[in-house]
């Protein structure tokens, strides 16, 4: 029996990401193993173009790829609002003082992990999530490397 794992990779914006996003979706991955997080820089009020606005951004994803179709904004502690979208958006709800990187300890990432992607989101980097069986762990990888993520690393499920 394979084993549950969680695949991420971090882009250097949004729409680097939503292109990974797009090739996982070619790879039969399901928005139940797909997930997004990206600083959600509009809800601070600096910028008023509303292509910029996360909320705008992830139904113009959404549109391209089913998979980020239920985005939904978020704040977390120690980032200020993002945008998250798949199974990673209900993980994050209430996350409180654990912030992003206490959130994604449950997807079996390490802490020291954790704690880098939440530093890269938190600079503006944007970060794809695939939890899949072990069995698909390479094909995600791959798909994200191809799609241009500078950082990325394969995790079990802790406590398995």
């Amino acid at each position: 029996m394979a084993q549950e794992c969680s695949v991420f990779g971090v882009f250097r914006d949004r729409d680097q990401a939503a292109q990974a996003v797009r090739r996982l979706e070619g790879a039969q991955f399901t928005e139940r193993e797909v997930s997004l997080v990206a600083r959600d820089d509009a809800a601070g009020g600096t910028r008023r173009d509303p292509v910029h606005d996360g909320t705008a951004w992830g139904a113009g994803v959404g549109g391209a790829a089913g998979l980020l179709a239920g985005l939904g904004a978020l704040a977390i502690p120690g980032i200020g609002p993002i945008v998250a979208a798949g199974p990673i958006a209900a993980a994050l709800t209430g996350v409180g003082a654990g912030g992003l990187a206490g959130g994604l300890m449950d997807w079996g990432i390490p802490a020291e992990a954790g704690h880098r992607l939440e530093a890269d989101v938190k600079r503006g980097e944007a970060v794809v999530l695939v939890r899949c069986d072990s069995g698909r762990a390479r094909e995600a990888e791959r798909a994200l490397r191809d799609s241009g993520a500078h950082d990325v690393e394969v995790h079990g499920e802790r406590g398995r």
